[in-house]
């Protein structure tokens, strides 16, 4: 591991906001999906998200009159990352949450930028492991867990009723989202647009079929407006709009950098339940709060700066 406190992509003031508002999207996701759920199965929510998005973004493409790549190895890249990062972890995390209950994933999720800085370092040249970087992630774990709170941690401790099972579904698909953030490394040639075009309509492909074997949703009676309406509003802002900010940053700041996102998300579920919802912040959040700031800060650098001053003299 090295000491070096430099993470190896620049984190400007531009990359940390795209960042905040992605995790601002995300964390408004939670309360759209359990609206959602009320009326339709998880797999058929995952396919009408990524279906009705891919179907935006292909409108906006057809109206920018943006080139698309030929057919080709582009588009199994683009089917495997919509493999990766929709279709298996949110499969698993639909899943998963059968069996334990939101705290408990959220702190699950969290993981994905610790498994991100480790594969990045076994697959990577660029994106090699360091102690800045490795301290700030852990750091910002610990933040989750205590922002959420200790019922949630007591969660991670029982492994009756499948919650094992679940737990491992959760840790599963934070993996895949590590292997999806480092993989899409190979999409950098690509726009935002067609890359997030692409991706989503590949993971189209997959979850339609899927969906109408397991949930059969052609043969069930048509849902309320309610869980139309979060479906089409996850699909527009939580799903489209949010991967073209993905792509945007993953080609700015790099896979390790752009999934410190999951640790926000908790952050920003919190703070609009605050706003619009008139929920408490309590102690354990700001202490969490505090941590993941802490986090941030130290895979950026700057708390490492203060003590790393690095040599100007060259040896003879």
């Amino acid at each position: 591991m090295s000491s070096h406190p430099m993470p190896t992509y620049p984190m400007s003031a531009g990359v940390w906001g795209l960042i905040v508002l992605l995790s601002l999207i995300w964390g408004g996701s939670f309360f759209l999906t359990e609206i959602a759920l009320t009326g339709m199965g998880p797999l058929t929510l995952v396919t009408g998200r990524v279906g009705i998005a891919a179907l935006v973004l292909w409108a906006v493409i057809a109206i920018r009159g943006e080139a698309v790549p030929r057919f080709g190895w582009i588009w199994l890249a683009l089917l495997a990352m919509g493999a990766m990062n929709n279709v298996i972890p949110f499969s698993l995390i639909s899943w998963g949450q059968t069996r334990i209950d939101s705290g408990v994933a959220s702190i699950l999720n969290a993981t994905t930028p610790l498994f991100a800085v480790l594969v990045a370092h076994v697959l990577t040249s660029d994106e090699k492991l360091t102690l800045p970087r490795f301290t700030g992630v852990l750091c910002g774990v610990i933040g989750v867990a205590v922002l959420i709170g200790p019922s949630a941690i007591a969660g991670l401790t029982q492994t009756g009723d499948g919650a094992l099972l679940g737990q491992c579904a959760g840790l599963a698909a934070s993996l895949s989202y590590a292997f999806a953030g480092i993989f899409g490394r190979r999409l950098r040639g690509l726009s935002p647009m067609v890359a997030a075009t692409g991706m989503l309509t590949g993971s189209t492909i997959m979850m339609l079929p899927i969906s109408m074997i397991v949930e059969q949703p052609q043969a069930a009676p048509l849902p309320d407006t309610g869980p139309v309406v979060a479906v089409a509003g996850m699909a527009l802002l939580c799903t489209a709009f949010a991967y073209l900010l993905y792509f945007r940053i993953l080609a700015r700041a790099g896979a390790t950098n752009l999934l410190l996102v999951t640790l926000l998300v908790p952050v920003s579920a919190i703070i609009l339940g605050a706003v619009f919802l008139h929920e408490v912040i309590t102690a354990n959040a700001l202490a969490g709060i505090g941590l993941i700031g802490l986090g941030l800060l130290a895979v950026d650098g700057r708390v490492f700066r203060v003590f790393y001053k690095p040599s100007t003299s060259s040896g003879a």
